[in-house]
């Protein structure tokens, strides 16, 4: 090894090994670890301040050396992400020396500030007025929430992220922007909220505001910000509604919920108008999963999907998706040439941990090209989360519920230009 190399090296472990106080790894820990494990959100308890990491200590040298925290489910050998949640090396060497200097607190850190500075504030946030009461009745339940907004103008949307109170009683939620310019219809007017499990409730009500959908996108345990950088992005009326479908997971006792979504703004029309697209359960080419998404039981299955693109498109994100039952998912694209893309790899899947997967650069596909699916479901009492006991048939249903099961991707993307390949999306 050349000698300058090993006094790189020597110089980088001996940088790394010399941060031994609170405020020389905070930063690291507030955005990798604070941003899920706060108040409502996925971490079941805070990692906020000095003392929440100071009383875990041992816990947090654990799970980070095994790789098990910060959670990252996609086969990083199979391809890198921009949004990649993990430790770099030299993160996790300057974390790992803190705790083994048995975390001192040194100088005080203004955790609120250091979050700031990695947070962005929203320019817009929708969110329904009232709690909903989630009964503990251990009943799944879809709930349709309406919030009307008005805007002087149209604005350009740079991202999205769902905001609640309470993110463990949820099981996915879709929401779909909707313009309504019609002044004669007053988007205050008649119910904001539409419980399915109520014999009573006029499923119908939202129709009037539904006319015209702008975006629609939805979020899942473990997903981060969508985020469309440079030209991409898509317009928010200054006139609608966004309606929320939640999807509650069932509980044993009471919850509230308080659902909305941040909305961040950026100057300048639209020139990269992004669209998604669902491929799979519940979207195109449902019928056309082989063999038909039905998993016996007591059986370890896969199951594939092929799908032609209809046009040339630059991705941006994949988002794939599977409930309980599932045990891995890949996806690729071979081109009319023969050459094949990689898109993502999930070897373990974890319902818990999913994610909008944000490439480093758009992916560009050419027209012509077949996406390929390959998902893999153990319905075996092996499966710790397997939801029956004794396991039974379970079909994709198309209700979404989660002791059914599903096979999706989906995709956001935009038309291609030449050059995206080049673009950093980071």
């Amino acid at each position: 090894m050349p000698k300058r190399l090993l006094i790189l090296l020597f110089l980088f472990s001996f940088s790394a090994s010399q941060a031994q106080t609170f405020s020389d790894v905070a930063p690291i820990l507030v955005r990798k670890c604070g941003s899920c494990h706060r108040p409502g959100d996925a971490g079941p308890f805070p990692l906020l301040k000095y003392e929440d990491y100071a009383k875990r200590l041992s816990f947090i040298e654990e799970v980070i050396t095994s790789g098990y925290m910060p959670p990252w489910r996609a086969d990083t050998a199979y391809r890198h992400f921009a949004n990649e949640r993990g430790l770099t090396t030299e993160e996790r060497t300057k974390i790992l020396a803190w705790i083994k200097a048995k975390g001192p607190k040194g100088k005080p850190v203004d955790v609120e500030a250091t979050a700031a500075a990695t947070n962005r504030k929203p320019d817009l946030v929708l969110q329904t007025k009232t709690k909903f009461l989630v009964k503990g009745d251990n009943l799944e339940r879809f709930v349709e929430f309406k919030v009307p907004f008005e805007l002087p103008a149209d604005k350009t949307v740079e991202a999205v992220e769902l905001v609640t109170n309470n993110r463990k009683i949820i099981h996915h939620i879709n929401y779909g922007f909707y313009r309504v310019a019609d002044k004669a219809i007053d988007i205050n007017a008649g119910v904001s909220t539409i419980n399915t499990m109520d014999r009573e409730a006029n499923v119908l009500a939202f129709q009037p505001f539904k006319k015209e959908m702008v975006y629609y996108t939805g979020w899942i345990p473990g997903s981060s910000t969508e985020y469309y950088p440079g030209d991409f992005g898509w317009a928010l009326p200054a006139r609608g509604v966004v309606i929320f479908t939640a999807h509650y997971a069932a509980i044993a006792a009471d919850e509230e919920s308080v659902v909305g979504v941040n909305v961040y703004f950026k100057d300048g029309p639209v020139k990269r108008p992004v669209r998604i697209i669902s491929v799979g359960s519940g979207g195109v080419g449902e019928r056309d999963i082989t063999p038909a998404l039905v998993i016996r039981p007591n059986t370890v299955s896969s199951y594939e999907l092929k799908m032609r693109t209809p046009e040339e498109q630059s991705l941006l994100y994949v988002w794939p998706h599977m409930h309980l039952l599932g045990k891995s998912f890949e996806a690729f694209v071979v081109t009319p040439a023969k050459d094949t893309i990689r898109l993502v790899h999930i070897p373990e899947w974890d319902f818990r941990w999913q994610e909008l997967y944000r490439f480093k650069k758009p992916v560009k596909i050419p027209q012509g090209s077949i996406i390929h699916m390959k998902g893999t479901y153990d319905n075996t009492a092996a499966n710790p989360v397997n939801p029956n006991k004794p396991p039974k048939y379970v079909f994709s249903s198309g209700n979404m519920k989660s002791d059914d099961e599903m096979f999706t991707l989906l995709l956001i993307y935009a038309q291609y230009q030449p050059g995206d390949e080049q673009m950093v999306l980071e």
